[in-house]
C-alpha cells in the first residue's frame, strides 16, 4: 500500500505562528479525528469544511498545515487533503512513545490520585457501551481511559503531546474495520490496570500495562498488513 505524503508546507522555511482561529479550527478537526468522526484517507473539501468551521478557506489551510505537521492529514496529488494513514513506522512509534510515558507515569503515580477516578469513569463507559454494543463508544472511551493514565504525570506539556497521539491512535484504529474485534479484548486489561492502581499497587499495574500494550501493538500491526495484502 502506497502511503500519502506529508502536507506541503509551503516555501517558507521560518517557523509560522497559527492564527488563533487556524488553531480553535485545528482542535476541532483533531477532535473529529480522535472520536472516529474521519477515517483514514478520507478526503477533506476545502469548501465544505470551510463552510462546516465556519472560517475562510485560507484560515482552513492554514487549520490543514497544522494537522500535517502532527501527520494526521496528508496532501494526495489530484485528490487534495485527506486524512493520513498511518504507516508502520508510525504506529511503532506510536506505542514506543506510549510505553516510554503511560507505563512510568502509572508506576509512578500517586496513591488517590484524581486521576484514577477518571480511569474508573472510563473503565465503567466501556462497559455500558459494550452492554449496548455501541464498538465506536467502546473506542471513546478507551481514548479517555489513556488520557487519563498520562494524567497521572501530572506534566502539561504530556497532556498536549497525548492530544496528537491519541488521534494517530484513532487511525490506527481505523485501519481495522471490525471495533468489537479490535476492543473486546482490552476491556478486561482495562479493568485489571484500574484495579492495581486503586490498590495502590503500581508494579502490577505497570505489569499489566505493558503486556497490554504490546498485544495492543501486534494487533494493530497484523491488521496493516492484511490491509496491505489486499490492496
Amino acid at each position: 500500500m502506497t502511503s500519502p505524503g506529508p502536507l506541503e508546507q509551503g516555501g517558507d522555511p521560518r517557523p509560522q505562528t497559527p492564527a488563533p482561529r487556524a488553531e480553535s479550527t485545528a482542535v476541532q478537526l483533531r477532535a473529529m479525528i480522535t472520536d472516529g468522526s474521519l477515517s483514514p484517507g478520507e478526503h477533506l473539501p476545502e469548501a465544505r469544511f470551510a463552510e462546516r468551521f465556519g472560517v475562510s478557506r485560507n484560515t482552513l489551510r492554514e487549520t490543514f498545515r497544522i494537522l500535517g505537521q502532527e501527520g494526521l492529514l496528508s496532501q494526495i496529488p489530484h485528490r487534495g487533503v485527506c486524512v493520513a494513514i498511518p504507516t508502520i513506522t508510525t504506529i511503532i512509534d506510536v506505542y514506543r512513545v506510549r510505553r516510554l510515558i503511560e507505563c512510568q507515569a502509572i508506576a509512578e503515580a500517586f496513591p488517590r490520585h484524581p486521576a484514577i477516578l477518571r480511569v474508573r469513569a472510563a473503565v465503567d463507559q466501556a462497559g455500558e457501551a459494550r452492554d449496548r454494543g455501541d464498538w465506536r463508544q467502546v473506542g471513546t472511551a478507551n481514548i479517555a481511559f489513556h488520557k487519563a493514565l498520562f494524567e497521572l504525570a501530572d506534566s502539561p506539556r504530556l497532556m498536549r503531546l497525548y492530544q496528537q497521539i491519541a488521534a494517530e491512535l484513532r487511525l490506527a484504529f481505523g485501519l481495522i474495520d471490525d471495533a468489537e474485534y479490535l476492543y473486546a479484548p482490552f476491556l478486561e486489561f482495562n479493568r485489571e490496570i484500574l484495579e492495581h492502581l486503586e490498590a495502590g499497587d503500581g508494579a502490577r499495574a505497570k505489569a499489566a500495562l505493558e503486556d497490554y500494550l504490546l498485544r495492543a501493538e501486534r494487533l494493530v500491526l497484523a491488521a496493516y498488513e492484511r490491509l496491505d495484502e489486499v490492496e
